[in-house]
């Protein structure tokens, strides 16, 4: 029974303390309140009296296949929807595209400024901290289609919709004008590499030209040095066989005045010259052998080698020397070198030239209106919202209170501790008195 007695008391004395902890917080009621609603002031104050901030956003999708379909079907850019809206997300996103519209639109950032700091010192914290960009999640497939957009947390004073719209307005055109700058640069690209490869086709014109004329040149001249060599030869044989000729008629006269031989006769005729003829003969001399020359009598052989000894040239006795003389005279003039070197257009015998033309013609006549091309839908534009998303007032009322609650219950509860403390210290100095 005394084992048990002593838990029994620490039971009951818990209970009265306790039960002596929350009389001690009721008699401590007004200052909990007063705690509760001074820190409840205090969060009411802050939430009416902070500076408002606002939310807009604007939302881009895709552009219809229609709206790029005269660029694209030039042959000489192509750009997808969702490319140029890719973009146009990325220059939303870009912190240079973003500073070179705070510099076009400085009246817009005015009130940001502060004394402290630059211009670009107040953009660099405020694009920091206000802008987020917005695009589908890539885990999530909810989304029925592709979208970029940009969100913009701004103050009360800031004219927050006319710089979201601004901004993305600003991001368009100056899309734009890159693929306009672009547009004009492949073009001019193009057509320098026409421009080479008609260029490349004449210099290997003119190579082949001179190529082919020389070619020609030589032919001719190889043509005009055989000839030259075979006419040379010919004269020279000429000559051999008119002295041979000469030579053969010399010996011949000796031997026909030897023989007493003036005139013509036959070796037959020759045997019965002392002979009478007796009534009329007729006499046929039939010799396989060729009678030798000096028969032709000396008075016809002196005639021959005197007309040889008087011969300037031989060139009559054989018809090739003609001929070679007319090749000869053809090889002075090669027509076909004439008509090559005559030729006023040389560019209509280059190949390609045509085709090369065509498209240099109609590279300079494209003409694309950069200004009414539409990049992105504008899906959602930026409007003046209903009211601001910081600060939260109820929320922050809420916390108040319950803070105020909390720190009323905390010095409640620590004023409590102080007193028994106290009321124990002067109990023990009580007992120790004598």
């Amino acid at each position: 029974m005394n084992a048990v007695s002593p838990v029994v008391q620490q039971t009951v004395s818990d209970e009265i303390d306790l039960a002596a902890l929350f009389h001690s917080l009721w008699e401590q009621k007004l200052l909990i309140g007063l705690v509760t609603l001074l820190v409840g002031l205090a969060a009411t104050a802050y939430a009416f009296l902070v500076t408002p901030e606002y939310q807009v956003q604007s939302m881009l999708r895709p552009a219809a296949i229609k709206d790029l379909d005269a660029l694209n079907r030039t042959g000489v850019y192509e750009l997808k929807p969702d490319q140029a809206m890719q973009r146009i997300g990325a220059a939303l996103e870009s912190y240079e595209s973003r500073l070179a519209f705070f510099r076009a639109n400085p009246g817009l950032f005015e009130v940001l400024r502060q004394p402290n700091r630059s211009r670009e010192q107040t953009f660099e914290s405020f694009n920091r901290e206000a802008f987020k960009m917005l695009q589908p999640d890539p885990k999530k497939t909810d989304s029925l289609s592709a979208y970029v957009g940009i969100q913009l947390t701004y103050p009360a004073d800031v004219n927050g919709v006319a710089l979201v719209n601004g901004l993305v307005e600003h991001v368009i055109q100056e899309e734009r004008g890159r693929i306009s700058a672009d547009f004009q640069t492949v073009i001019l690209n193009r057509l320098t590499q026409l421009e080479l490869k008609m260029a490349a086709a004449r210099a290997n014109y003119e190579a082949s030209k001179e190529a082919k004329i020389a070619q020609l040149l030589e032919v001719d001249s190889l043509k005009r040095a055989q000839l030259q060599d075979e006419l040379k030869a010919l004269r020279q044989q000429l000559k051999t066989r008119r002295d041979n000729r000469i030579t053969q008629l010399d010996e011949a006269i000796r031997i026909a005045k030897a023989l007493g031989i003036s005139k013509p006769t036959t070796p037959s005729a020759l045997g019965e010259g002392e002979r009478v003829a007796q009534g009329s003969v007729i006499r046929t001399e039939v010799n396989n052998q060729q009678i030798p020359l000096y028969f032709m009598g000396s008075d016809a052989l002196e005639a021959e080698r005197n007309a040889l000894l008087q011969r300037r040239s031989d060139d009559f006795t054989e018809p090739r020397i003609a001929q070679i003389a007319k090749e000869l005279q053809l090889l002075t003039h090669n027509r076909q070198i004439e008509v090559l070197n005559q030729r006023e257009n040389e560019d209509l015998f280059l190949k390609g030239l045509a085709s090369w033309r065509e498209e240099a013609t109609r590279l300079r006549n494209l003409s694309i209106d950069v200004a009414d091309l539409k990049l992105v839908s504008v899906d959602q534009v930026a409007v003046d919202p209903l009211h601001p998303v910081k600060p939260k007032k109820a929320l922050i009322l809420a916390l108040g209170l319950v803070l105020g609650g909390m720190l009323g219950l905390f010095i409640a509860l620590l004023r409590n501790i102080l007193r028994r403390a106290s009321s124990r210290y002067r109990s023990g100095q009580l007992s120790l008195t004598p």
